[in-house]
């Protein structure tokens, strides 16, 4: 089910958040006991299908948690009942000890692209799996093995696939410093462009001058190619107990159809910010992280991690 964009102006919005969020929140004492977060989204028999990311409490380091993929589903888009088990686990040696992270999903036909984030103690590295059901996924392995963003190898988190070709291939646009673009013909195989689409900003003052990744699935819009994105600043204020830590808010930037490698506007100030104490206090404060967008019942829902902790939802009605 593809999002609705016939009116979406640049940028998209307001989303007001849910007065009542978190809409999810950590339980039981295993796999989704410590924190929930970093959600995406999809629309399936007129229900919310929402894959999350949990963690448990085992461990060493800092976060000390494993990260899988759990299932749950809504009649309302705002209140949810859980899949009692996960429906990706970490599997594979480079998924190991850090689990399956951050999911961005896209429905083509009758079949959901799910992205995701592996991470095996050391490095972060993008992987693709498939499903029929959102309940059973086969796993593609590693996109970029030996990715290598210009000169240096870094990090290939964090891939958002558009729903339509453009000119016969399908785009994804992935990354976690920079934005890079890769292009498919099969929506398996991938192969990035080595130049990126977009990068931080240079202004130390500005919301996306530290990082950015992006958001959902991008959209094709009457205007251009619409991609949300996450972004991070890096607090930089001496009499603020946080300095040095960043600051998530997401943006938003418009490409070009013709040439999805170009950018034709992009946000100079945020959409979307931490404001209340389960999005400024978490696992790791400050922190809004969209990965989920739906149109749904008349309004589109947006799914957000809070200070990687909790699930919050934000909604832009018609």
């Amino acid at each position: 089910m593809h999002i609705s964009v016939s009116e979406v102006p640049f940028p998209f919005g307001p989303f007001v958040k849910y007065e009542h969020n978190p809409i999810l929140s950590p339980q039981g004492d295993s796999w989704e006991s410590k924190d929930l977060f970093n959600p995406a989204a999809v629309v399936k028999d007129g229900k919310v299908y929402l894959l999350y990311r949990a963690e448990d409490g085992t461990g060493a380091g800092q976060w000390n948690g494993t990260s899988r993929l759990g299932l749950a589903i809504s009649e309302d888009g705002l209140h949810f009942e859980r899949h009692p088990h996960p429906v990706l686990i970490p599997t594979e040696s480079y998924e190991q000890p850090g689990g399956c992270e951050d999911p961005r999903i896209t429905q083509i036909d009758d079949t959901y692209y799910l992205t995701y984030t592996a991470f095996d103690g050391y490095s972060a590295t993008l992987c693709l799996a498939t499903s029929k059901d959102l309940f059973v996924w086969e796993k593609h392995g590693v996109l970029f093995p030996d990715w290598r963003g210009g000169s240096e190898r870094v990090w290939s988190k964090s891939g958002a696939i558009l729903a339509e070709p453009i000119d016969g291939r399908y785009i994804m646009y992935f990354g976690d410093t920079n934005i890079w673009m890769a292009y498919s013909d099969d929506l398996i195989h991938w192969t990035p462009v080595k130049e990126p689409v977009f990068t931080p900003s240079p202004d130390p003052n500005a919301f996306d001058s530290a990082l950015i990744e992006p958001g959902p699935q991008p959209l094709v819009t009457p205007e251009g190619i619409l991609l949300m994105y996450n972004a991070a600043q890096r607090i930089t204020d001496p009499s603020n107990p946080a300095c040095g830590r960043l600051r998530y808010a997401a943006g938003q930037v418009l490409l070009s159809k013709e040439d999805p490698h170009q950018v034709l506007k992009r946000m100079t100030v945020p959409f979307f910010t931490p404001g209340t104490r389960d999005e400024i206090v978490g696992q790791v404060d400050n922190v809004v992280f969209v990965e989920g967008l739906v149109d749904f019942k008349g309004a589109h829902y947006l799914y957000y991690g809070m200070a990687d902790s909790k699930i919050g939802v934000a909604v832009c009605r018609r």
